[in-house]
């Protein structure tokens, strides 16, 4: 079962988010680009050519006046700006799901099951799996790769 989603114009997604209670902010020095708040929490979106619109900055739960990056380090999420990093709350989540959920609706894109299911972080950093996400010849050597085993000794038993 399919649900068809009809996208909507640059113009349509503003008017519906004024509409539904979020606080619309024009971005200092650029034209088409406006910031959205609400539950304490903030995204930008853009002009896509002609009539579209596309998100310009994540959605994200607001700390001192910065939109936070969501990240997932396997045992807990945190939300994490360029001067703190805190540990997200039932509550972040909660006001950081139903902003995202609201978000994709004014924009006319999809809601995705998994997204659906409870919030998505932007990135994952489990702590047991280092320097996973560098190139391979930027990574530390592993003990098993540093260490080479002797050969066995040939020694014959004449």
């Amino acid at each position: 079962m399919s649900t068809k989603v009809e996208q909507r114009t640059y113009e349509d997604a503003l008017s519906w988010l004024r509409d539904h209670g979020f606080d619309l902010i024009e971005a200092p020095g650029t034209q088409g680009r406006v910031f959205l708040k609400k539950y304490t929490c903030s995204a930008a979106i853009q002009k896509d050519g002609e009539e579209g619109v596309k998100i310009f900055a994540y959605p994200g739960y607001l700390i001192g006046g910065e939109i936070s990056k969501l990240i997932n380090r396997g045992y807990q999420q945190f939300l994490k700006t360029a001067k703190t990093e805190v540990p997200a709350t039932a509550d972040h989540l909660k006001s950081l799901q139903q902003f995202t959920e609201e978000l994709k609706e004014a924009l006319g894109l999809p809601s995705l099951y998994n997204e659906s299911l409870g919030t998505v972080s932007e990135s994952y950093h489990y702590d047991r799996v280092q320097d996973r996400d560098k190139p391979a010849a930027a990574r530390p050597k592993r003990p098993w790769e540093v260490t080479k085993l002797k050969p066995a000794s040939t020694k014959s038993r004449a």
